[in-house]
């Protein structure tokens, strides 16, 4: 009788995981809180209701590093948009380093109220500032929507030479931590 149980059981996992794979990916989790450091383009820390700290990396995006050609730009590009304000991070997965990958919204600005809609994608926007890269490599992480904006914008930013796209070859992120690792 047990065995039939364990077998119900892993059949109901089986289909939960298929059922879940098919659905594509969807957000999990999600936090609340004040935006109170800003790393870099991708990278920030939130606080939230419990005063608990929560560094966030932006989900579908990877920005210049720091030493980089616009890094500095996109840090503070990133800093405008959300440092001192309440943002909403949508989630579903931890990076390597255990970093909350999620998308982050902001209301637009200005807001004088706390209650207003959180309505502006801040990954979108680096993208859209030039100051960052779509993250090609994660779109099946990203909903389809999100994927055809987020491809759409750094099109739409390539064309226009906004941002880091003025320059003559902007090297990506990845690109770029690749050829630091060569000895």
């Amino acid at each position: 009788m047990q065995g039939n149980h364990l077998i119900n059981a892993n059949r109901f996992l089986g289909w939960a995981l298929a059922l879940f794979l098919v659905a594509g990916p969807g957000f999990a989790a999600t936090i609340t809180g004040q935006v109170v450091a800003v790393s870099d383009g991708d990278t920030l820390t939130v606080l939230d209701a419990d005063r608990a700290q929560h560094k966030i990396r932006l989900s579908g995006i990877d920005a210049p590093e720091k030493a980089q050609a616009f890094g500095e730009r996109s840090k503070q590009n990133l800093s405008r948009l959300v440092f001192g304000k309440e943002i909403e991070v949508q989630w579903n997965k931890r990076d390597r380093y255990g970093r909350i990958v999620g998308k982050v919204l902001v209301a637009e600005a200005p807001c004088k109220a706390g209650d207003c809609p959180k309505t502006v994608d801040a990954c979108l926007s680096q993208i859209t500032a030039g100051l960052a890269w779509w993250y090609r490599d994660y779109a099946r992480e990203q909903s389809g929507d999100d994927a055809q904006r987020y491809r759409l914008a750094e099109e739409d930013t390539r064309s226009r030479n906004v941002g880091l796209w003025a320059g003559p070859e902007p090297i990506s992120p990845w690109d770029w931590r690749k050829a630091k690792k060569r000895p």
